[in-house]
């Protein structure tokens, strides 16, 4: 049985979905803390120029983070201050319900005790 999305949910859903992937999550936290060049992100990160320009594209096109241009440079941060604000509430409740996410069989990461599920 395929489950519906309302259509109020759908702009929510593409949202955490966009905040989900490691990459932009990382991303996202980083420029949380200033403003970044796609340089500084691939060597903080430890990522291709590419990969990181893939994902700054995407949160680009979410309206998450843009960029101002300083002579031949780019600098990106956060769109909307109250990402910060969503980020530290997914810390608080991810510190509140312990490792319990981080076990779920469907998204959490297999251990040794635990296997995935597939979907």
């Amino acid at each position: 049985m395929a489950i519906i999305c309302a259509p109020g949910l759908a702009p929510a859903v593409a949202l955490f979905r966009s905040l989900g992937d490691p990459t932009r999550l990382a991303i996202l936290r980083r420029i949380a803390s200033g403003e970044a060049r796609v340089v500084d992100l691939t060597a903080e990160l430890t990522l291709a120029q590419s990969t990181v320009s893939k994902h700054l594209a995407c949160l680009r096109d979410c309206g998450l983070v843009d960029y101002r241009v300083d002579g031949r440079q780019s600098f990106y941060a956060l769109t909307r201050p109250e990402l910060l604000d969503l980020l530290r509430s997914a810390e608080q409740v991810l510190a509140a319900t312990g490792e319990a996410v981080a076990l779920c069989p469907v998204y959490g990461e297999p251990t040794d005790s635990t296997s995935r599920v597939n979907t």
